[in-house]
């Protein structure tokens, strides 16, 4: 898996101060993508367990706390992403379980596949469905178009 951008401080994807992750590889091809560059999974940079572990070390930094991590994209839930964000899911989840975890995807929920399943299931908050320029609405939280959805998910108990 392949990266764009890690902020390690980040307070406007999704609810407090959070790590977000911007992950190279995309299949939906949205007209008018904000981030269109995402789409070629070999773009970007190398996601190593380096980068794994700074963000790990980040979520723990007591100096500034955050409430958990973003995943974005491109898509996370791109296929060749899937092994990378699993791993990284999981460790966040059992190192911080009090951290939340929000994904965006241009899958919707209804058609994830088992190994995209596996991944929500991990996830606190789904935001799904692809960017529809027609259905561009920039008053709504969190997401670009009407028809996409934040969805609450129960994170591990």
């Amino acid at each position: 898996m392949n990266y764009l951008q890690y902020y390690p401080i980040d307070v406007v994807n999704g609810v407090g101060t959070r790590c977000t992750l911007f992950v190279s590889g995309c299949e939906h091809f949205c007209k008018g993508c904000h981030n269109s560059s995402s789409w070629d999974a070999a773009s970007g940079h190398p996601f190593t367990q380096a980068m794994e572990d700074q963000i790990i070390r980040d979520l723990g930094d007591t100096r500034i706390h955050r409430n958990g991590l973003s995943l974005s994209g491109g898509d996370p839930l791109f296929p060749g992403n899937l092994d990378c964000i699993l791993r990284l899911v999981k460790r966040v989840k059992d190192t911080y379980p009090d951290k939340d975890i929000w994904l965006w995807t241009g899958y919707t929920l209804e058609t994830l596949k088992e190994k995209q399943r596996k991944i929500i299931s991990y996830i606190d908050v789904l935001v799904d469905g692809k960017f529809e320029l027609e259905k561009r609405d920039l008053s709504l939280a969190w997401r670009g178009s009407s028809n996409q959805r934040v969805i609450p998910l129960h994170s591990r108990d």
